[in-house]
């Protein structure tokens, strides 16, 4: 059935261009502000790694080395001058 003057065929009416055109900048807005704030935040990153990274460094770390002997009779334990010198054990300064 080719009705060509129907009305019960109706279509939708379109979207006026200036509507279009509005959501469109409203869109454009919304992503630039998103885009910055996504900037903004993996700089802060960057800028919080980096502060910690320079707090961490400020710490002077030292290490010290304490040597042990035994003659092969003891028990092997290993003390800081607590219990070595114990069964046996000595250690050298």
């Amino acid at each position: 059935m080719d009705c060509q003057n129907c009305k019960e065929r109706k279509t939708a009416d379109p979207v006026p261009y200036i509507v279009h055109e509005s959501a469109m900048a409203r869109n454009e807005r919304t992503i630039k502000r998103l885009v910055i704030a996504l900037i903004i935040a993996v700089a802060l990153i960057f800028a919080s790694n980096a502060a910690w990274i320079y707090v961490w460094q400020l710490y002077d770390y030292a290490s010290e080395e304490t040597v042990y002997t035994q003659d092969g009779e003891g028990v092997n334990i290993i003390g800081d001058r607590n219990t070595a010198g114990i069964y046996g054990t000595e250690y050298e300064d």
